[in-house]
């Protein structure tokens, strides 16, 4: 089951609009919007509420859905209407995303009429393919029958039950490099079926830590091994990867500076972009994550990330104990901070193609 075929003709007409109306519009404003995504409170699509409004006029280009978006009941009616109402007044198609992985992320979970899927630990200690595609194949098929078009999802970290976000929580397939880019594959191919992006997660490996960067400085110098990269390096290879979310890890192996991989010029470019070839869309982990917001100010971090070769930035408006950041605010420091130079107008540029390109993937023909 997909999205109607009305809503991806919509999606194709605002596209061609878009492109016909350019002229009129502050193409840098435009352009800056596609790479913000923005979490809100709400079920509906609320004309009052800051981020729909920032949709509205172009200012953010992609939003991200958590539990409290949505509702017990009428679950798919009431979460299709919110989607197609966001969609319905973006300038450009948006992207609608979700962490969708299965076990304790599942932000379907205890829904009615959704079953509970089976966590990334479960499937590669299961260790069959055919499985893993078909559980991942009621994820996307889900997901897609809602108008949800992207999966922050499979997680290419390496298992260590040791790590309080990940392996405690049976987030990753394996230890073993190669079952993880086994099954992380068919995660892939079964989205790819039901055209639901998919971004893996979390560059360059945050398997290994000690402590969670949702709650501050998360360093992995002393316990990251090189092995980490590898099923990124052979899904990269096979050309499976569309986009990469990075992790707010610190790894001095990588960057003797210290900065958070989000952060990184030597990670983002120097790793991921020259030495692993990948060229596609690099979206951050959330920017309000403490390991990013309790120790770097929010201008640092956006010319930081921005300088590093991340294209997309996530403002989830949902850590506790950080105030939310308003869409416009970010809209605004971002431009400011083109215009005095501090991150280049061709890197924007640059992030805004990979992002189209992304976005025109699948592309429903009028």
């Amino acid at each position: 089951m997909r999205c109607s075929l009305l809503l991806l003709l919509t999606i194709s007409f605002s596209v061609k609009a878009f492109t016909q109306s350019n002229a009129k519009m502050d193409s840098l404003d435009i352009k800056i919007g596609q790479l913000i995504i923005f979490g809100f409170y709400g079920t509906t699509a609320n004309p009052n509420d800051p981020v729909f409004q920032a949709v509205k006029e172009g200012k953010v280009g992609n939003i991200l859905l958590y539990g409290r978006n949505i509702t017990a009941v009428n679950t798919r009616k009431n979460l299709t209407n919110l989607i197609n109402g966001f969609q319905a007044v973006a300038p450009i198609p948006l992207f609608i995303s979700i962490d969708q992985e299965g076990g304790v992320v599942n932000r379907f979970e205890g829904i009615a009429g959704f079953p509970k899927m089976p966590s990334a630990y479960n499937l590669g200690t299961k260790n069959d393919s055919f499985y893993t595609r078909t559980m991942s194949a009621v994820i996307s098929t889900t997901l897609s029958s809602v108008g949800i078009n992207i999966n922050y999802a499979p997680v290419l970290d390496l298992h260590n039950a040791n790590c309080p976000v990940l392996g405690a929580r049976n987030r990753c397939f394996s230890s073993n490099p190669l079952t993880v880019a086994i099954h992380a594959r068919q995660v892939i191919l079964a989205h790819n079926n039901d055209r639901v992006h998919t971004i893996v997660k979390h560059f360059p490996g945050h398997g290994n830590s000690s402590t969670d960067s949702h709650l501050g400085v998360t360093d992995v110098t002393k316990t990251w091994s090189a092995k980490e990269l590898l099923p990124y390096k052979d899904l990269i290879s096979q050309g499976l990867v569309e986009a990469v979310m990075t992790a707010h890890i610190i790894n001095k192996k990588l960057d003797p500076l210290g900065l958070p991989a989000t952060l990184s010029k030597k990670i983002i470019t120097g790793l991921l972009r020259d030495s692993l070839r990948f060229n596609g869309p690099v979206f951050s982990d959330d920017m309000m994550m403490q390991a990013i917001s309790k120790n770097y100010g929010i201008e640092e971090s956006i010319v930081l990330a921005f300088n590093a070769g991340v294209d997309v930035l996530m403002f989830s408006n949902n850590i506790v104990g950080v105030s939310h950041y308003s869409p416009k605010n970010i809209h605004k420091l971002i431009k400011s901070l083109i215009i005095k130079g501090k991150i280049s107008k061709d890197k924007i540029n640059t992030a805004y193609t990979r992002v189209m390109q992304m976005k025109e993937k699948w592309k429903v023909a009028p």
